[in-house]
This record gives C-alpha cells, structure tokens and sequence, in this order.
C-alpha cells in the first residue's frame, strides 16, 4: 500500500513538474534569441523587497503580499511581425486543464489574456499572454498570489499588464450592483 500511495504521489508530482514545463519550454525556446527581451526575478529579489521598511499600512500589505511571489518571468518582443504567431503559439502551450482564464482584454490592436493556476484554494500561479500589431509578452508570476494586490505589484515595479488586474476588481464591484 505505501508504495501505490508513493507511486500515486510521483506520477501526480511528475505531471505538475510537466504542465509548468509546457510554459517554461516556451521561454527556453527563445531565451537566447536576442530579438526577445527576458526579465526573471528571482524570489530572493521579492523577499529583499518585502524587508523594506515603511511606516504606511498600505505599503507593509504590499511588502506581505511581495514576500509570498516566487519568482517573475517576461519574455517579450517589439517590432515584430510574427506577434500573432507568438499569441498563438504560447497560447497553445498553457495547459487548460491546469490553468484557468481569467480574464480577457481586448484594447485596440492589443488582446490580452490572463490564467491563473489555483491550489488548495489558492492562486499560485498568474500567466498573461499579450499581443498586439507589431508587439508580443509572455509573463508569468508563480507563489502565493494575491490578485487585489498584483496591481499594485505592477504599478510600483512598472510591470505592463499586472496593472490591468484592477480591472478585475472594476468588474467584481459591478458584479455586486
């Protein structure tokens, strides 16, 4: 019995270890291409950032929901033709039985799509895939997400696309009217 619980356990690992290397196979695939732009946080930088010191309520919640982020990946490319083919592509990558869409945007010549991985209730990891006409960005953020405070994440880095997260917020609050 200890070895099919054993068994069970590995095959389970083993298939979560394989959806989340369906994403990161598409950023090794371009990672030395340098047409792309990479970003990777690492979460030592996010747990350096939440020992900030900060006298402000608003600021201490934003450095809790800081120290619990894992890790930040952006892979990303301008002037391109191909963007379409990039959106495509990475979004033929995110597994849909793992990863559930959370919200859509369409701005312009831009869509953006966002899924979110939940676990025991959790979200512990957010992917946004965005293109436009000449423009593509991949970004995954994995740890323990708090979506009401991922845009402000994203506003005090400066990271495109986490700040439309509030727009989900926009929608809850008409959800309830």
């Amino acid at each position: 019995m200890k070895k099919l619980v054993l068994g069970v356990m590995m095959v389970m690992a083993m298939a979560a270890q394989a959806q989340n290397d369906a994403i990161a196979k598409f950023f090794s695939k371009y990672q030395n291409d340098e047409s792309f732009s990479q970003v990777n946080v690492s979460g030592k930088m996010f747990s350096m950032m939440a020992n900030l010191d900060s006298e402000k309520p608003e600021d201490k919640a934003l450095f809790t929901a800081i120290s619990k982020i894992k890790g930040l990946k952006i892979l990303s490319k301008t002037e391109t033709r191909n963007s379409r083919d990039l959106y495509k592509e990475a979004m033929a990558m995110i597994p849909t039985n793992d990863f559930e869409e959370l919200m859509t945007i369409r701005d312009k010549d831009k869509d953006m799509r966002f899924f979110t991985k939940e676990s025991g209730g959790k979200i512990s990891e957010l992917v946004m895939v965005m293109a436009g006409n000449e423009e593509f960005v991949l970004m995954t953020l994995f740890g323990e997400i708090d979506l009401k405070e991922m845009s402000k994440i994203g506003r005090a880095v400066n990271i495109d696309g986490l700040n439309n997260l509030e727009k989900i917020k926009d929608k809850d609050k008409n959800k309830k009217k």
